[in-house]
């Protein structure tokens, strides 16, 4: 018995379309990105479009898969739609003014179905050994509030390089319901790792990060959202010539603190002030 074509061959696959956004670097593209979409390798489809004019100064700088969660497609057109919407510039055709953050903030808008603030792309998840250190942490603490609802618990994470501190500390402080956090550091260089993964990642999306070198007026930020203060162990301890309290830093013994974090601890905590 004899079987119909399609039922002997396999199905051709589904294309399934890529975003991608290339820079020219001259100064009549400068501060500008292309972004299109294709089926095929973006780094041939980018060389193609390039050829003609024999432009080999251009990098590819976004090649991400062109997906919803709910494994539906967008296009193109609908990256660059929402770039405008957030008030980015559509120069000409497909070339826009903004940077490959905002570009990957909107695709990551797109494949959740949700608007975020900032420039939030990053959609990764804790790795197990991160899950670990929030799951021990949660349960200890939660351990300790039980027998006593005003005791302040403490635990130290012995965190390898490579890690993920910053991340895996603000995922704690998230289920933990901390919405004011107090980041201490013993090195202040990590400042902006912290900043970084607050304001990059959908996870904090809302939350507020501030520090002695943010233009941001303490006073004035938004009580009912989460904030995040960094400061150096060396700049909060600090006194003026009278001995009392840094006026700049008044503020922050006015807070009761949800949750306070003491960055690269070995580093000096050790000593007697601290």
């Amino acid at each position: 018995m004899t079987r119909p074509i399609d039922e002997i061959l396999a199905p051709k696959p589904e294309a399934r379309p890529r975003i991608y956004a290339y820079a020219i670097h001259d100064a009549g593209h400068a501060g500008l990105l292309k972004v299109g979409q294709t089926t095929r390798s973006v780094k041939q489809r980018v060389a193609e479009q390039l050829k003609t004019a024999a432009i080999k100064n251009y990098t590819i700088e976004l090649n991400e898969p062109a997906v919803r969660d709910d494994d539906s497609f967008f296009s193109d057109h609908d990256v660059r739609a929402a770039l405008v919407q957030k008030g980015f510039e559509n120069v000409q055709l497909e070339w826009m003014r903004c940077t490959v953050a905002d570009v990957q903030t909107v695709i990551g808008e797109l494949r959740a179905g949700q608007r975020f603030s900032g420039a939030r792309h990053e959609t990764f998840t804790m790795r197990a050994e991160q899950e670990e250190a929030v799951s021990k942490t949660h349960v200890y603490f939660h351990s300790i509030w039980q027998e006593n609802m005003h005791a302040v618990p403490r635990f130290l994470w012995n965190a390898k390089m490579r890690f993920g501190k910053t991340f895996t500390a603000y995922q704690l402080a998230k289920r933990l319901g901390a919405k004011r956090v107090l980041v201490v550091t013993f090195k202040p260089a990590v400042a902006d790792a912290w900043q970084t993964d607050l304001e990059s990642h959908v996870d904090f999306d809302g939350w507020q990060f501030l520090s002695r070198t943010s233009e941001r007026d303490p006073t004035q930020i938004n009580r009912r959202k989460p904030v995040v203060y960094f400061g150096s162990f060396q700049d909060l301890l600090g006194r003026d010539k009278a001995g009392n309290i840094k006026p700049r830093n008044e503020w922050l013994h006015l807070i009761n603190w949800d949750l306070v974090i003491f960055d690269e601890y070995h580093f000096g905590a050790w000593r007697d002030t601290a």
